[in-house]
């Protein structure tokens, strides 16, 4: 490894954009790390940042210590992409440990790399340009800035328009795209993705709220009308009794508490929504259920239990949605600081890995009987009929 230690010593200087290591050998390593130059306190430092279960771990380290970590690090990794003002190189390291370097010239143009330790985060919505839903809800000042207060808030807002942005392909652009918003509240999300779809990306679109609290509809209509958001309405109602006759695109359900989040999932596979995003919350019911000699050990601590318990319901609902021909995956929404109710279920109707059994024998295994896979059969049972 001494020639890529060279090559460290020769790249690792103020002029650095940026070195990404990545193809881990072991599991228990980074999935991968990203190093580049800041300026910390006057001073030139590398910042290494792990990636690890959607987590990233940071390190200020100095010019030798950089070089010296990154000939180790390089040890458990298979590719390496470095560039420069300098130049440019790209390692492979094949399973037998063959190296292959390959090294190039500086490119024309290349601006120097930005050396602030905190680069400005970019957002979907502009933090300095005012949205009127967002000074009604309390986020923005009257003048169009973010109260401090309401900064976990916004960053929040934002980082649910990315997953919106994310599944925007998955969209059509030839019609209306209908979208209903389960357990809506008091419809921060709501109002964003009305205004992300309809006013920045310009998609037609007809977004429903239902929710249980009178006022709360109230107020939100009020609103709708007074943005002049005509496409946007709210109900009062109950998600496990609602009934839509036409065909449903999308189907959010944020923090819709227990079971109310498997009738909103139930209802979605019904419809063959195309995307699907949920953020479940209060996850009680595999709580009283849960039951297995193995885990038992485990399962005497009640707040080890109720942990487990939410991860198998959200395990298994994920489960259930890819036998329907869902494509699941399990997103950190938010950060654990914040709430530890961060998990985000985003299904996207595609090709899926439909094993039925499999579920079963995880639902067999806990001696569990969730309300997605009741309300499932239901369905399979009434058109078998």
């Amino acid at each position: 490894m001494e020639e890529l230690r060279e090559i460290f010593l020769k790249y690792i200087t103020p002029d650095l954009l940026q070195v990404i290591l990545s193809n881990p050998r072991p599991k228990e390593v980074a999935g991968k790390i990203h190093i580049r130059p800041i300026e910390l306190k006057g001073q030139i430092r590398y910042q290494a940042s792990e990636y690890r279960d959607n987590k990233v771990y940071h390190h200020n380290l100095t010019r030798e210590e950089a070089v010296e970590q990154a000939a180790r690090w390089m040890e458990d990794y298979r590719q390496m992409e470095l560039s420069s003002t300098a130049g440019g190189v790209h390692v492979l390291i094949s399973k037998k440990g063959k190296i292959t370097i390959k090294e190039k010239g500086p490119a024309a143009g290349v601006k120097p790399a930005d050396l602030s330790h905190n680069r400005k985060k970019k957002y979907i919505l502009d933090p300095n340009r005012k949205v009127d839903f967002l000074v009604d809800l309390g986020v923005q000042t009257k003048e169009g800035k973010i109260v401090n207060a309401r900064y976990d808030k916004f960053r929040q807002i934002n980082r649910f328009l990315e997953f919106i942005e994310d599944v925007l392909p998955k969209l059509p652009r030839d019609r209306e795209i209908s979208i209903l918003d389960f357990g809506c509240g008091k419809s921060y999300l709501t109002f964003a993705m009305y205004y992300y779809l309809k006013e920045l990306k310009h998609y037609q679109v007809r977004i429903t709220g239902l929710d249980l609290k009178e006022d709360v509809i109230r107020s939100c209509n009020g609103l709708a009308e007074k943005y002049g958001y005509d496409r946007l309405r709210f109900y009062v109602g109950d998600i496990a009794d609602y009934q839509q006759d036409a065909g449903v695109d999308m189907v959010v359900t944020l923090h819709a508490c227990d079971t109310a989040t498997d009738y909103a999932l139930d209802k979605a596979i019904r419809w063959g929504a195309k995307v699907i995003l949920s953020v479940p919350c209060c996850q009680h019911e595999l709580n009283g259920q849960i039951r297995n000699d193995i885990l038992a050990p485990a399962l005497r601590y009640g707040i080890i239990k109720e942990r487990m318990a939410a991860l198998f319901t959200d395990a298994i609902r994920a489960q259930i949605l890819e036998s329907k021909g869902y494509e699941v995956q399990l997103l950190e929404f938010i950060d654990m600081e914040h709430t530890p109710k961060n998990i985000l279920i985003r299904a996207v109707k595609g090709k899926g890995t439909p094993d039925p059994a499999a579920c079963g024998e995880l639902m067999k295994f806990l001696h569990v009987t969730p309300t997605l896979a009741v309300l499932q059969q239901k369905g399979e049972d009434t058109r078998n009929e």
